[in-house]
């Protein structure tokens, strides 16, 4: 199974906690056993599982993302000033995959899936949710 979900960004960077969406399309899918990749289509954006208890991990991401590649210093910025935005992309990368146990996204107490939104805001970041295994035991 695979579905496309959207969602919307209300900063430049930030995380988006997307852990109740993708749960949403495996549930759909009604497999038990396997694997859902979260992919999200655009070169200024990123997928990553991170701690979800306390909001202050999401905003160190950012922050040291800021300090390791800062912005207004890219060849890139010179044509449409997102140059840092491409670089943390890829250097976090486009798609998480997680394993399906028994119906559910096999995630820890304290992980989540999130968006890095990396050059909002974005009225619609397109996300790629995709779900292989089995139905059965």
């Amino acid at each position: 199974m695979q579905k496309t979900i959207s969602i919307k960004t209300g900063k430049r960077e930030a995380l988006y906690d997307i852990t109740a969406e993708v749960k949403n399309v495996v549930s759909e899918s009604k497999i038990k056993y396997g694997l859902v990749n979260v992919y999200v289509q655009g070169s200024t954006a990123a997928i990553m599982i991170q701690e979800n208890w306390d909001e202050s991990v999401q905003e160190d991401v950012i922050s040291f993302l800021k300090k390791l590649i800062p912005q207004g210093v890219w060849r890139h910025d010179q044509l449409d000033g997102n140059g840092d935005a491409h670089l943390k992309a890829g250097l976090i990368g486009s798609s998480e995959t997680i394993p399906i146990v028994n119906g559910e996204i096999g995630l820890s107490t304290w992980q989540n899936i999130f968006l890095c939104e990396f050059d909002g805001p974005r009225s619609a970041r397109k996300l790629v949710v995709t779900v292989i295994g089995s139905k059965g035991a």
